[in-house]
């Protein structure tokens, strides 16, 4: 069997990680840059500039997110997580791009004009939209291009780990396939964090006053979600038929309050309030659905392939580095283990 290198031991693990650091520090000096600039001369108190300070906190969320979802990817030999991680990535170019659109919806309510009229208000030549109008438009730029950089050694690190991903569950082929949709699920439910997350951040810092219903409805969603997703890991992961169907049910009443909150962004009495935050929070709360009601799917799947075998591998099973690390402690123990693999993966 090919050696396997040990955690952050290869040239692709470290420059993956690398890109994605370096990438993150550029991505929020220029955010900051942006927020600095902007702060100068707006009161962020006021409701149609706060996507300014909700830009900022989403991105550095999502930075530091993708950073510890890459090491947790890198750690259990995860190319389906790797692959995850480039689809976010992906997303938040979206997302940069579409912050161009929302500052100058929150900055410039007059056009036509340049900087000797207002500089905070118009759109034309020497206006503060103008100044950090460069800012937003490098920040989707260095996103994309970290992306195909990202994608380069995604394709070197599956080359590296090869069926390591899917921790060999043994020669047969049904095994392989459950054990794959187990780790899809996994996966699914962490990027289903940082969505509802996000849309949550945009809610409480923008757009809802702590006096309000609907401000009390978000709070009371978060241990609702937190616990659906935490109980929903640990129900696929140890196979707990009720904590599993209350999951499921969870999620469905999950979609409901999605949808509830899609309709409020567009319905005549609410729409005010929303309006320069509404693209990403349209957004956000679309991708939120999309991901959660996949889950769902993937989660039935998983609900059906309890009790046929694979509850051992799901909570026993350690990462190869750490295997590998082993072999001096234990080395007669390691060879044999070794042996075995070779033996399945020559199988398979």
């Amino acid at each position: 069997m090919a050696n396997v290198e040990p955690f952050i031991g290869s040239r692709a693990q470290k420059s993956f990680i690398a890109t994605l650091v370096v990438q993150g520090i550029v991505v929020l000096v220029m955010i900051s840059l942006t927020f600095h600039f902007v702060a100068e001369h707006v009161d962020f108190d006021r409701s149609n500039y706060k996507t300014l300070p909700c830009y900022l906190a989403l991105f550095i969320f999502a930075e530091l997110f993708e950073v510890v979802m890459a090491f947790d990817a890198l750690r259990m030999r995860n190319v389906i997580q790797l692959a995850g991680i480039l689809l976010f990535h992906m997303a938040l170019i979206v997302f940069a791009a579409i912050q161009v659109h929302e500052t100058k919806t929150a900055l410039v309510t007059l056009p036509d004009c340049d900087g000797t009229v207002s500089f905070i208000n118009c759109g034309g030549a020497h206006t503060l939209f103008r100044k950090v109008e460069p800012f937003l438009i490098v920040t989707p730029c260095i996103i994309g291009a970290s992306w195909l950089v990202m994608m380069w050694f995604v394709r070197t690190l599956y080359a590296e780990f090869g069926w390591a991903i899917f921790r060999v569950v043994g020669a047969n082929p049904a095994m392989k396939t459950m054990y794959q949709f187990y780790q899809v699920m996994i996966c699914l439910l962490k990027f289903d964090f940082f969505c509802f997350t996000g849309v949550t951040i945009q809610l409480l810092i923008v757009v809802l006053s702590d006096s309000s219903a609907e401000f009390g409805l978000t709070i009371a969603a978060i241990p609702v979600v937190l616990f659906l997703l935490i109980g929903a890991g640990l129900a696929v992961q140890r196979e707990i038929k009720w904590l599993m169907t209350v999951s499921l049910i969870l999620m469905l009443a999950a979609e409901t309050y999605f949808v509830y909150k899609l309709v409020r962004f567009y319905q005549p009495s609410s729409e005010q309030q929303y309006i320069t935050t509404r693209a990403t929070l349209t957004v956000f709360t679309i991708v939120a659905f999309i991901l959660l009601l996949t889950t769902f799917a993937i989660g039935l799947r998983c609900f059906s392939d309890f009790d046929k075998g694979l509850y051992k591998s799901k909570t026993h099973d350690a990462p190869l580095f750490r295997r590998k690390a082993s072999a001096t402690a234990h080395p007669g123990e390691y060879k044999d283990e070794v042996d075995q693999t070779e033996t399945r993966l020559s199988i398979e």
